[in-house]
């Protein structure tokens, strides 16, 4: 959703200022960002480390810049940016090496909330579990564990909520290859968390 402050441009508005910016007027881009970059910032600042957020920020702007030319108005231009935010934060962590965190790292608060999660069987329960304060260190502490491409469908799907479709659409991948990295990945994460416990 585009910042409040700039709900007074209209669809049409928008699409003749991207029009605009492809024949040339590049110099108009930054109205696209001020419109939309509180937008791309809570996207990102969900999926990365605070500290790396402005440099992600920054980087999908960038990509929005370049590819503009493949934007079609089939889609919002908000949904296709916040396309381009989730798949520059899949490959910050592809770019990062997986966290070799000792289990030591763990309080004693945190091994009782991973029990819990693990004797849990429903969607619906671990999600509300993952809302709780301990929760987010051990998430933080276990998706560090896991490939850049199970820790995008896990944050999309499972702790987000978004369904197999959506996460799709943001990532650009197939249905199909939702469905099995959503599958492997929770397996992976039980696993990770099993194995400190």
């Amino acid at each position: 959703m585009p910042d409040e402050t700039c709900q007074e441009w209209n669809h049409e508005e928008e699409q003749n200022l991207i029009y605009g910016i492809r024949q040339g007027k590049t110099d108009r881009f930054e109205e696209l960002v001020r419109r939309y970059q509180g937008h791309v910032v809570r996207l990102v600042s969900r999926r990365v480390p605070a500290a790396d957020v402005e440099e992600v920020t920054q980087d999908v702007f960038v990509r929005a810049y370049i590819g503009l030319a493949q934007y079609s108005q089939s889609v919002g231009f908000d949904h296709w940016l916040s396309g381009i935010a989730v798949r520059a934060c899949f490959d910050f962590w592809r770019a990062q090496k997986r966290a070799d965190l000792p289990v030591s790292h763990l309080t004693s608060d945190h091994h009782q909330w991973i029990e819990q999660v693990l004797a849990s069987q429903s969607d619906e329960e671990f999600r509300s579990r993952a809302r709780q304060r301990e929760a987010a260190d051990v998430l933080d502490w276990a998706l560090g564990h896991l490939s850049a491409e199970n820790r995008a469908v896990l944050t999309l799907v499972y702790l987000e909520g978004h369904s197999v479709r959506e996460a799709a659409d943001l990532l650009g991948w197939s249905l199909v290859t939702v469905k099995v990295r959503a599958h492997r990945a929770r397996r992976l994460l039980r696993k990770i968390l099993s194995e400190t416990v």
